[in-house]
């Protein structure tokens, strides 16, 4: 039984200067993420289709920042074929119980100026 959908878009521009702050990238993004979009030629464009992923997962879950949720704890992770997952920390690991989430698809995909992805919560 589909629980959710959510999808989201994001101008590239606009995360390549966010992320020139530390702190913002720092907030927003876990290690692992920023690993995985620091070895990319155009590493921008890998933040844009994780920020819209976590975007994404929030409006799929339909609670917003109500439940004192953090970007952070939303992490997008890539198999060894690139196939991205999504891997729920924290609060948000805590919310998907509750809401009794089993499965979470996602997609990305990015141009040099857009990011999108869509997230869709199955239970």
């Amino acid at each position: 039984m589909i629980i959710g959908i959510g999808t989201d878009i994001v101008e590239v521009k606009r995360i390549a200067k966010s992320i020139q702050n530390r702190h913002f990238t720092e907030k927003i993004y876990s290690k692992h993420e920023i690993n995985y979009c620091e070895e990319k030629k155009n590493s921008a464009e890998s933040y844009a289709a994780r920020f819209a992923a976590k975007e994404a997962f929030l409006k799929a879950l339909g609670k917003g920042w109500r439940e004192g949720l953090a970007f952070n704890e939303i992490e997008i992770l890539n198999d060894n074929f690139g196939k991205p997952s999504l891997n729920i920390l924290g609060k948000s690991s805590i919310i998907c119980s509750k809401m009794k989430i089993k499965f979470i698809h996602v997609s990305l995909s990015h141009t040099k100026n857009l990011a999108t992805a869509t997230v869709v919560l199955e239970g």
